[in-house]
């Protein structure tokens, strides 16, 4: 579901950034607030989880691959703004650094899963949780749905962004200039494996995930249902209060290279390289219902894939030798700079308000 450079069109791709920059202003402007409190490990821990968890790769119809990708606990946790903002942060850490995702599309890939993600994931989990008790099953189930809604709605407006490029976007003989594959293909291509394999992961894993902070610190889920009745008293999380949660995420850190045993390449990630090779076209052609792929890349799509060059590609550090360390260190290092991120930021926060403390939940949603 990460769109590389050279897929959608330069048009496409402003037109996203202009439609994404609201909602990226917006969730600053609210999260600002929370990044003068002790708020920022959270922020921090959750783009550092989806930035991870997008790491476990795993096989879907068709021969491609998928992922979950953490966004509807970063939703339920910190909020539809805190969301926005914390897998908007992991989604440029990868397109910088790793090559997961394009530079032209970032907008594209933020408006899909930051975005639109969070605010699904956000309005079904409020919907469904009600005013059931932070430790209720009820919000375990409600987790689950909002993260199965949230990822099948991102696959979605990234199927219409790949499918409306040929009919948009055309060459002097009306061969398509990007994204080769239509709407008629594009979205049942898409849909099937998220509607099924990966939507069933992000569905797992977020209840899994609410129900593990249910028995480690249930308060960590009052800040979005400030009206739900709890037990335990409320505490501003800080970095040692989310320790718990860093374990968690140091364990799949360290469980990473098991996202290297799902083979073949997500649909609409190929390379334009594979394009000319026979053997790739065919795997192409079978994840495309069967629908032939063009015999060398499309002109646009070339002239962008290149457009910039990671300096970790696929995560795999040039001076490692083992796939397998070199997926654990980028997700070490991935993390490293998560934090980094988040820490300049409330630097930065902290220095625009004059120091001036607020209250953790102060526009949080």
């Amino acid at each position: 579901m990460h769109i590389p450079d050279g897929y959608l069109s330069p048009v496409t791709c402003a037109v996203l950034y202009a439609a994404a920059a609201p909602f990226w202003a917006i969730a600053l402007n609210r999260v600002k607030k929370l990044l003068n409190t002790r708020l920022v490990p959270l922020l921090s821990v959750f783009a550092a989880f989806s930035f991870v968890i997008m790491m476990f790769n795993i096989p879907l119809p068709g021969g491609t691959t998928g992922h979950a990708a953490g966004i509807a606990i970063a939703a339920i946790v910190l909020g539809v703004w805190g969301s926005v903002l914390a897998i908007s942060v992991a989604l440029l850490i990868q397109a910088l650094f790793f090559g997961d995702g394009g530079i032209t599309a970032f907008a594209a890939n933020s408006f899909n899963m930051a975005i639109v993600g969070s605010l699904v994931a956000g309005a079904v989990y409020r919907i469904v949780a009600g005013r059931a008790e932070l430790a209720s099953t009820r919000r375990v189930v409600a987790a689950g749905l909002a993260g199965y809604a949230a990822i099948n709605a991102a696959a979605f407006c990234a199927s219409i962004e790949f499918g409306i490029q040929p009919m948009l976007f055309q060459d002097a003989s009306g061969a398509p200039l990007y994204a080769p594959y239509p709407l008629s293909i594009a979205v049942p291509a898409m849909m099937i494996g998220h509607l099924t394999i990966a939507g069933l992961a992000e569905m797992i894993v977020t209840a899994g995930v609410v129900a593990y902070i249910q028995r480690t610190d249930v308060s960590l889920l009052k800040l979005t249902a400030p009206d739900a009745p709890a037990a335990n008293s409320v505490e501003t999380p800080g970095w040692r209060s989310t320790k718990a949660l860093w374990i968690g995420l140091a364990a799949l850190m360290i469980l990473t290279p098991l996202g290297l045993l799902a083979a073949g390449t997500a649909w609409g990630e190929w390379s334009a390289e594979d394009f000319a090779d026979p053997a790739a076209r065919e795997q192409i052609a079978a994840a495309s219902l069967n629908q032939a792929a063009p015999t060398a890349p499309p002109e646009g799509l070339a002239r962008l894939a290149d457009i910039w060059t990671s300096p970790i590609p696929d995560y795999a550090p040039a001076f490692m030798n083992s796939p397998e360390f070199g997926y654990i260190l980028s997700a070490m290092f991935g993390t490293g700079i998560i934090i980094a991120f988040f820490l300049l930021c409330s630097w930065i926060a902290r220095i625009i308000s004059g120091g001036r403390k607020i209250s953790p939940t102060e526009d949080a949603n």
